[in-house]
């Protein structure tokens, strides 16, 4: 050791920062010196590339595998390296012989932090570099002393693949010839103070190992072969504001399992084979999956991912999910994903303290920990930072081909207090509560979706009164596409876990969202929060008897999908399941066989297809000229009635609702028109498990004026149900 320079010992001691300066092939005094770091090599040759010729052989200079020779006064050349081991001699490419593989363009979008589609050149990629065969590897850590990559090729020694740094954008790079994909990796970093940290996954990986693992994974160039062009050309129109949006909100891992196979997930490809007709039977026009970007704990639903280009791998592969999204695309059903850059978590191989500093994450715990949920915040105000969170939104979209994107916890984005007593929040540099960096961040994610999306579109789980979230950015909006109504989700649930006595006390619950049904383009939630953590499902929510809690869950699903606004459910609310989600469960589909249960499946059916097939019922559902009270105060009788219309004045629906199990016979409400009106849905009907008390199917209106129209329609009101009519064109 005392003859070797201070480089040479820095690179055994796995110290050195700048490999390439040392490694490879370099003019000394005129000589050409090869110098390698190998320690499994018993002998290590230089062979010329092209005349395969053997140059000279290696001295090993320190036992840990420090190799160099002179091979005296020539040209610099091609060469290879070739060494005996334990398992014979084998031939390869120096890694330290390769030019940088990022190119300046590429260099300078990083550093300016406008590289939308930066997941192309960080991260791993099986490319040619060179002539060679191999990966190239990249990553962000510009206040790392030292980044290696390591893996079973290395066996995970630091000291073999230092990475090359390119100081103006703060990358490190390294291409290794020869491997392919399959092989796990993750990175070795030793960061400015000379700390080794916990070895990290890749931020930029394509795929992961399955959990409990924790590295990241190479993966091959894509073979699928999409076949959803004509889906794409025409997808802004299911994701307009006047198209029919019926969700289905769905957990992958837990909507069915394999029982017969110790209960395991479907795949990516078993999901496009049941899910998909599942959801296209049930009459819903789209799906939106709860975060499949890569997680390590699955308690946390996805909702705390440390792989935001990466489906999970607990459902097979990032082509098994692209064929996912095909198999969707050609049942006509529209794939949203959850997607999460509020937060994440702070598992040592993530995110958390990447290069040694709070590099992802703000260094001030009053702006950059969430304590709620015990994960760091992006510091969203760094280009780097938000550049990476803007590349993963565009990926989701330009690679994997999905329709729109689900906003987490954007409230918690927006406020610098969300969630924070007094004195554990800085405020902006106005003195103000607002979080500007997100605001802008929010407003560029949108803008970026909008406008190279080819018609997708973006969803904001908001739960405050923030203006304009879903209007556009030229007009000061945030630029969602649509936000949830957390509003009316809270006020409705509250009172329809009310015995019926006591409704017409909180008849308000169900009529105040009007006054504000119209500020948004809102999407009514009845998500995955609402069934768990001792919340209750929602068919336990509902009081009475067993009859009447079913009957109170379908009226409620009758006023929910012909209320103002899109709609969502979470799976298992069509079954009534009677207990809360747990996500390490399938859903109870033997429940089915039960006729009540049945009941609700069918009639989530039935709405679904009259939503789609009424423009009354979603044409105008973010317009105020597309609703109308008839009777919003009786609230005595716990009854409402309204109509839905559509742009053309014939599309017109009546709506009545009663809350009560009492049954109302005579009962009238005025109508537009006079003629015989079809009664299209009754929730109450025998085939979903009612009573089957309603009005035969057809009314006759009176020309009877009451409640400012001209004629009146006389109804059998059955009790806690809903019903649906519209004016019948072969009586008009």
């Amino acid at each position: 050791m005392a003859e070797l320079g201070t480089t040479a010992r820095a690179v055994i001691e796995g110290r050195n920062g700048d490999p390439f300066a040392y490694l490879g092939m370099h003019s000394v005094g005129g000589a050409q010196c090869v110098r390698v770091f190998l320690p499994w090599a018993r002998r290590l040759w230089v062979v010329d590339a092209v005349t395969g010729e053997v140059a000279g052989e290696l001295a090993r200079l320190h036992p840990d595998g420090l190799w160099s020779a002179t091979l005296g006064r020539r040209p610099r050349f091609r060469y290879r390296l070739r060494a005996e081991g334990g398992l014979g001699t084998v031939e390869f490419e120096d890694v330290y012989a390769f030019p940088p593989v990022l190119g300046d363009l590429d260099i300078h979008l990083l550093a300016e932090g406008t590289h939308l589609e930066s997941w192309r050149v960080l991260g791993a990629h099986c490319r040619e570099h060179e002539g060679a065969a191999g990966v190239s590897f990249a990553v962000w850590a510009p206040n790392a002393h030292r980044v290696s990559v390591v893996g079973d090729f290395s066996d995970w020694d630091g000291r073999r693949y230092p990475m090359r740094l390119r100081h103006a954008a703060g990358v490190w790079e390294v291409f290794l010839p020869g491997l392919g994909p399959g092989r796990s990796y993750k990175y070795e970093i030793v960061g400015a103070d000379g700390a080794l940290l916990p070895l990290k996954a890749d931020p930029y990986a394509a795929r992961a190992e399955p959990s409990p693992g924790t590295a990241s994974r190479i993966v091959a160039r894509s073979r699928h072969d999409w076949r959803d062009r004509a889906w794409l050309d025409e997808r802004w129109r299911a994701n307009e504001r006047d198209a029919p949006i019926s969700v289905y909100e769905v957990h992958p891992g837990s909507w069915r399992r394999v029982p017969e196979e110790g209960g395991r997930y479907l795949t990516y490809r078993e999901l496009g084979e049941q899910l998909v007709p599942y959801v296209r039977d049930m009459g819903f026009t789209h799906l939106e999956l709860m975060p499949i970007t890569e997680h390590p704990f699955d308690g946390s639903w996805g909702y705390q991912p440390i792989g935001l280009f990466a489906p999970t791998s607990r459902f097979g592969t990032p082509d098994d999910f692209r064929a996912f999204v095909d198999s969707c695309h050609a049942a006509g059903i529209a794939l949203w994903l959850d997607w999460v850059p509020g937060h994440f978590p702070t598992d040592p191989h993530g995110l958390a303290r990447f290069d040694g500093t709070a590099l992802y994450e703000h260094a001030d715990p009053r702006q950059g920990f969430q304590r709620d949920w015990n994960t760091f915040i992006y510091n969203l105000g760094r280009r780097e930072v938000a550049n990476f969170l803007l590349s993963s939104a565009r990926c989701w979209i330009d690679e994997f081909h999905v329709d729109g994107l689900r906003v987490d916890a954007v409230a918690s984005m927006l406020y610098l207090d969300y969630s924070r007593p007094a004195g554990d929040w800085v405020p902006n540099e106005h003195g103000g509560r607002e979080n500007l960096a997100a605001i802008t961040f929010l407003r560029r994610m949108n803008e970026l979706v909008f406008g190279i999306g080819r018609g997708a579109t973006t969803a904001a789980e908001e739960s405050t009164s923030w203006p304009m979230v879903s209007r556009p950015t030229y007009l000061g909006g945030l630029g969602f596409g649509f936000k949830w109504n957390m509003g009316w989700m809270h006020d409705t649930l509250r009172y329809l876990s009310l015995d019926p006595i006591h409704r017409k006390y909180h008849h308000n619950d169900l009529t105040f969202g009007l006054l504000y049904a119209f500020h948004e383009n809102f999407i009514l939630p009845l998500s995955h929060d609402e069934v768990v953590h001792g919340k209750r499902s929602l068919i336990a929510k509902m009081p009475g008897d067993r009859w009447q809690r079913f009957a109170n869950l379908r009226a409620y699903y009758g006023f929910m999908w012909t209320h103002p606004g899109k709609k969502l459910l979470f799976m298992g609310g069509e079954l009534a399941q009677e207990r809360e989600w747990n996500h390490d469960r399938s859903l109870d589909w033997h429940l089915l066989g039960d006729p009540l249960h049945r009941g609700v499946q069918q009639a989530v059916r039935d709405l679904n297809r009259l939503y789609r097939a009424l423009p009354a019922l979603h044409q105008l559902d973010t317009e105020p000229e597309g609703f109308q009270w008839i009777e919003a105060g009786d609230s005595e009788q716990s009854t409402l009635s309204y109509l839905r219309r559509g742009r053309d004045p014939r599309d017109v629906a009546v709506i009545v609702c009663n809350f009560t199990p009492v049954p109302r016979a005579g009962f009238l409400i005025g109508v537009p028109h006079g003629g015989r009106w079809r009664e299209r849905f009754n929730s109450d009907a025998l085939e979903y498990g009612g009573s089957g008390l309603g009005n035969a199917g057809m009314v006759e209106a009176l020309a009877h004026p009451v409640h400012g129209q001209v004629h009146a329609l006389s109804l059998v009101l059955p009790p806690l149900a809903t019903l649906i009519l519209t004016p019948d064109a072969a009586g008009a």
